[in-house]
């Protein structure tokens, strides 16, 4: 029987110099206290569920009272700290430092720009200095910096029955394990997405009722459309920006010759270079794209676009179509981006539509996260006992004194709860302000926020955005709607030593071939493929469709 994955797509990129610092061999127990339970919130009379030796290392939060030890952890820096706060002094920070000084850990914030998180990751831990828990959303760089013995094999810390028990009830084995190596080693803490909804296709309503256009459903159907808005526009700008793809997955399946096929899909979707060279529908992708470019539709510097560009665009009404995260348009965390909008251009709308049929079946596919989110691990330059130490801090991320109350807030202040107990809003703009900022930063083992199921999330998220309730509820539908096509989580044995230049020819000729004149194109993307063929390519698709076939069967 086939068995069927849960995956998650990865930014393969690998840092090209070696970790510095300690090799895996290092006595892992340097720098620790040899500690029993003592009586806690989880395990109060200290016996391992029967056990009649406790764990070595204690990291259900409670469970022992450490000596003023000091963590360090990293902190996304959104540069949107409201005025008066900082993104490390502020009401949700010193909340964090409260808590865990309850139970004798100092917490010291590392700032890292969101923007630039890859980079300073792999520079702090090439030189030694990263904080004792690092943060990445690309799993292949703690899975390689693990590999390089630069990080500790948290199992040790976490799979005990006694130990980790907030964490491990939250996150769920499943997710934890997404970390878990062949051997069995941990080498971080991946965070519990609370939906997998990753994409929607956003377009302008109003201008599609004032040109009375229908909303498209196929590739050539979105390219008229985008052509008449960008030449026929009813606001009469002259600024108008047909399309901005800033996040191509849906768009990209709606031309895949492969997404009919789960194990295609797992091989071709380990990197977007992987997926260019595997799955011939990719040209054609990238053939419309190239047809937008030189015909004035897509924004002719969308290659050095930045997000705050690309907010500005959006908000200052020069967008006509863009693909990017679900909810981007309305999330407050990003901004309330049609609010203010709205603010500027009084009657504009936006709307996510249902996927794109494909152009080869007819169907309808949606790019899906994996279960799990960004993954929290510890350098090896951390001692033990700061490890015990930042593991029962993600320990008590998973409380609802914890995650809970950095996300959703205080019972009366910011919430109430609804008749079937789901958190309520109760004034949005006070929330944004107040917390939104941060929360999503600090709640490190959940993505999304802290919700027990589905249905809580939705009924919950829909509240978060006044006035766009049914924007929210149809943004996650559409997302939703169709194949879902699951990320892959797999990274093949030769991946790190090939990946960075592949994904120099990748992003050196995705640029060419959609910017080059129309009848240089075939050979552009023909180019492209022997580039990427030449720096390996084709070593790291055979295996992991060596690694699929066990999975999914030949």
């Amino acid at each position: 029987m086939k068995k069927k994955i849960l995956a998650g797509l990865l930014a393969l990129t690998m840092a090209a110099g070696l970790i510095s610092g300690c090799a895996k061999t290092k006595d892992q127990n340097d720098g620790s206290k040899d500690s029993t339970a003592t009586s806690g919130a989880e395990n109060p009379s200290g016996d391992n569920g029967g056990k009649n030796t406790a764990s070595k290392y204690q990291t259900t939060y409670g469970s022992k009272k450490f000596d003023n030890v000091s963590i360090t952890v990293e902190l996304f820096d959104r540069s949107n700290a409201p005025k008066g706060s900082t993104i490390t002094d502020n009401r949700w920070t010193k909340y964090v430092k409260q808590e865990m000084n309850k139970v004798g850990i100092n917490v010291e914030f590392i700032p890292v720009s969101r923007g630039d998180e890859v980079t300073k990751m792999q520079a702090m831990m090439a030189s030694g200095t990263a904080p004792d828990i690092t943060l990445t959303y690309t799993y292949a760089y703690a899975e390689q910096y693990f590999k390089q013995g630069g990080i500790w094999d948290l199992s040790q810390f976490i799979d005990g029955e006694d130990q980790a028990k907030n964490l491990k009830a939250y996150v769920g084995q499943d997710v934890l394990d997404i970390a878990r190596s062949t051997d069995n080693a941990l080498y971080g803490v991946v965070a519990k997405r609370a939906i997998t909804a990753k994409s929607n296709l956003f377009i302008r309503k109003d201008w599609l009722d004032k040109l009375n256009l229908q909303i498209p459903i196929t590739p050539d159907e979105l390219y008229n459309v985008i052509d008449k808005m960008k030449n026929n526009n009813p606001d009469a700008r002259n600024t108008t920006i047909g399309a901005i793809i800033f996040n191509a997955w849906n768009t990209k399946l709606a031309f895949s010759k492969l997404a009919g096929s789960e194990k295609d899909m797992a091989i071709a979707y380990g990197d977007d270079a992987i997926a260019d060279y595997y799955d011939p529908g990719n040209r054609e992708y990238y053939r419309f794209m190239n047809k937008l470019y030189n015909n004035g539709l897509l924004n002719q510097e969308y290659y050095a676009m930045t997000e705050d560009n690309f907010k500005s665009d959006i908000v200052t009404g020069d967008v006509g179509f863009f693909e990017c995260n679900v909810n981007y348009a309305v999330d407050v965390m990003r901004g309330s981006l049609l609010k203010t909008l709205q603010e500027n251009v009084p009657g504009a709308d936006i709307v996510s539509i249902p996927p794109l049929k494909n152009v080869n079946d007819g169907k309808q596919y949606s790019a899906s996260y994996a279960p799990g989110g960004l993954i929290a691990f510890a350098p090896l330059t951390a001692s033990a006992e700061k490890v015990e130490a930042a593991v029962t801090y993600l320990d008590w991320m998973s409380t609802k004194e914890g995650g809970f109350t950095l996300y959703h807030g205080i019972e009366g202040e910011h919430f109430n709860y609804d008749a079937d107990g789901v958190p309520v809003v109760k004034d949005a703009d006070y929330n944004a302000k107040d917390k939104d900022w941060i929360r999503a930063d600090l709640f490190l083992t959940g993505n999304q926020g802290y919700f027990n199921s589905v249905e809580d999330f939705s009924a919950a998220t829909a509240k978060e955005a006044p006035g766009f309730e049914d924007h929210v509820a149809a943004n996650y539908e559409n997302a939703l709607t169709g194949t879902l096509v699951y990320d892959p989580t797999y990274t093949s044995p030769s991946t790190s030593n090939l990946i960075t230049d592949i994904g120099l020819v990748r992003d050196d000729y995705t640029v060419q071939v959609v910017t080059c004149p129309t009848d240089k194109f075939d050979a552009t993307y023909d180019k492209y493929m022997k580039e990427l063929k030449d720096a390996g390519i084709q070593k790291i698709i055979d295996e992991r469709a060596e690694y699929f076939d066990g999975v999914y069967g030949k």
